[in-house]
């Protein structure tokens, strides 16, 4: 089990953003990477340079990005952890949603994400990476701030798969704030309603359809324990999911129900040019003990983890990516 644990965490190897040719169906790492036996040094492991000024609308999308993200297209290497299981991942089009996606279909799980019409493009692409490995993709489009589509995504991942053994509560949303006395109560509430009503829609749909052995997982994030004033809102939700987490966790954990929460650092998705400060994006993720910003590949080694059988006496339990910055 311990050897399981380490396989898990080691994964995400070198990250490479280039596209795999249709006709591969194996990724693996360079093989310099595998040959040499000395731990990559984690400061210089993925983009370590400043991001140019950069600014997009929300949603966000992959494709202006520059440096574009990796989310372990070229990287991952699956071992069957989640072999047979089926996988909901809200917010699974692009950023750590993606990746995650992809890693999970690479351990052998169908998988269905949920994202904005807007982010069409990206889901279509993430479909893609889920297919090529032999596994089935769900797609569906729509805004988390109904409680109808925040619940039918569940009953059609079900209907989809005839299963549903893993939830992952990714979905969010936010800005910059220039101060609380100017928040508009409209952006408060859009904050809300996308990073705390729909995860709460969207688990208590799950529940009955989870049976002992499953697992939910939040993506909270560092603010939740280190809020930053410019995003006052969307750390207090963030916060809130910390408590969710916990709470859920007592409740299920009876049941045979897993329930987790991974606590991002500084990652590079589309939604940090979408937040609204270009001026800050140079220094993005320098202020870290590793001295750089993540790339969402090395979030889904953490995902794994917490879905697959390895992880299970993990319940409750916030773990962090952060670069080395401390909870």
């Amino acid at each position: 089990m311990l050897q399981q644990v380490v396989d898990l965490l080691l994964k995400p190897a070198l990250g490479s953003n280039n596209r795999q040719p249709d006709n591969v169906s194996r990724w693996t790492m360079s093989d310099p990477a595998k040959q040499s036996d000395q731990p990559g040094d984690p400061r210089g492991t993925y983009y370590s340079g400043p991001f140019p000024r950069q600014e997009q609308k929300q949603p966000g999308l992959t494709a202006p990005m520059d440096p574009q993200p990796d989310h372990g297209e070229l990287s991952y290497e699956g071992s069957g952890a989640l072999e047979g299981k089926a996988a909901l991942i809200t917010g699974g089009d692009s950023g750590i949603g993606k990746a995650v996606a992809i890693a999970f279909a690479r351990e052998g799980a169908d998988v269905a994400i949920s994202y904005l019409p807007e982010e069409e493009d990206d889901a279509r692409d993430t479909a893609e990476w889920i297919r090529k490995t032999g596994r089935r993709a769900l797609l569906l489009a729509g805004d988390g701030r109904s409680e109808d589509f925040s619940t039918a995504i569940v009953q059609d991942a079900v209907a989809e798969f005839g299963q549903l053994d893993v939830v992952v509560l990714n979905a969010a949303y936010q800005k910059n704030r220039d101060s609380l006395e100017s928040l508009p109560t409209e952006e408060f509430d859009r904050v809300f309603k996308t990073n705390l009503y729909s995860l709460l829609w969207t688990a208590r749909a799950a529940v009955p359809f989870l049976n002992a052995g499953a697992s939910i997982i939040t993506t909270a994030s560092i603010q939740a324990f280190n809020p930053s004033p410019g995003l006052i809102d969307y750390a207090m939700t963030k916060a809130a999911q910390v408590a969710f987490t916990k709470a859920l966790a007592q409740e299920l954990g009876p049941k045979g129900i897993r329930v987790n929460a991974v606590a991002p650092g500084p990652i590079w998705t589309p939604l940090i040019p979408a937040t609204e400060w270009p001026d800050k994006l140079p220094k993005f993720g320098q202020d870290t003990p590793l001295q750089r910003a993540g790339q969402p590949a090395e979030l889904a080694p953490a995902y794994v983890l917490l879905a697959s059988d390895a992880g299970s006496y993990i319940s409750g339990a916030v773990v962090p990516v952060t670069g080395g910055k401390g909870l």
